[in-house]
């Protein structure tokens, strides 16, 4: 079952008639940005007291609640710009609908706009990029794990590809595998058995990856090589998740992939030669980050 509207989850589960315009989706993107400033500031606040992240007198919530701001803004036009990029005609034959829809948005379009106006911003207050980098990387996931967790509540056309029951694994519930997003916001019609929802899936690893994060983030001994980890893992996740969603492919030499796996792609390399580039240049750090 789908909850467009946080008072559809209510009237579920109490049996009220209850009908407010609140997103079930913008709720829980509101609550990822709450939570993922409080996890970025405990980190910045950390990293500050042992020396590692210099804040030029600057106070670690008032740094991390402007940060988040502007990286929230350029994070959604990033989404949405990537998004448009995607549908080349649609943008062409209907560009306000594209542009200004309330769906439609990319996770790394995002991320990358989002990152570039953080490190702008970080660069402007002459902190150090690499430790805000890592300071970032759990919250990121875990904000991440939220807002993935508002697509499968709201059922906003995240989800994959019709499901093939008989690959289902032996034990494992059919919701788990197939899901038909009844009353979805997308106000799509699923059949039955359903597809594979994606979105809960992603939900969990993100978070999965979040709690590996966050118990590296005092063990990696190198500043920078959190981040590069958190690249790593959440490209490769969304690199295979992707091969069970709907998405416009690419034919690039013979090899078909979609505009999120080949971005996936590039950043698994970006993360592997930044693993590397640092052990060179950092080679016998051993300082707590």
């Amino acid at each position: 079952m789908a909850y467009p509207y946080i008072t559809d989850v209510v009237n579920d589960l109490f049996g009220t008639d209850i009908h407010l315009p609140i997103a079930t989706f913008g709720a829980l993107v509101a609550i990822a940005i709450f939570v993922a400033i409080r996890f970025t500031r405990l980190e910045v606040e950390r990293r500050a007291s042992i020396g590692t992240l210099k804040l030029h007198g600057l106070e670690p919530k008032n740094l991390v609640t402007d940060l988040a701001f502007v990286t929230t803004l350029s994070g959604i036009a990033g989404a949405k710009l990537f998004d448009a990029i995607e549908q080349p005609q649609r943008l062409i034959s209907e560009p306000f609908e594209v542009i200004f829809s309330t769906g439609g948005f990319s996770i790394y379009g995002g991320l990358i706009l989002g990152c570039l106006a953080g490190i702008i911003f970080v660069k402007r207050k002459s902190i150090a990029i690499l430790p805000m980098l890592d300071a970032v990387a759990p919250a990121l996931s875990l904000g991440y794990a939220i807002g993935r967790l508002g697509c499968q509540f709201s059922g906003d056309g995240d989800w994959g590809k019709p499901a093939a029951m008989e690959l289902k694994p032996r034990g494992l519930p059919d919701w788990l595998w197939a899901q038909t997003y009844p009353n979805n916001v997308a106000q799509v019609d699923i059949p039955a058995p359903g597809v594979y929802p994606t979105p809960l899936y992603e939900a969990v690893i993100a978070l999965l990856f979040f709690a590996v994060l966050w118990l590296l983030r005092g063990k990696l001994k190198i500043t920078g090589q959190l981040f590069c980890c958190y690249l790593l893992l959440s490209s490769i996740a969304r690199l295979l998740v992707e091969f069970i969603r709907i998405n416009h492919q690419y034919d690039l030499l013979g090899i078909y992939l979609s505009q999120a796996q080949v971005i996936s792609v590039v950043l698994i390399m970006a993360s592997v030669i930044g693993f590397i580039y640092l052990n060179k240049a950092n080679p016998k750090s051993s300082a707590p980050v």
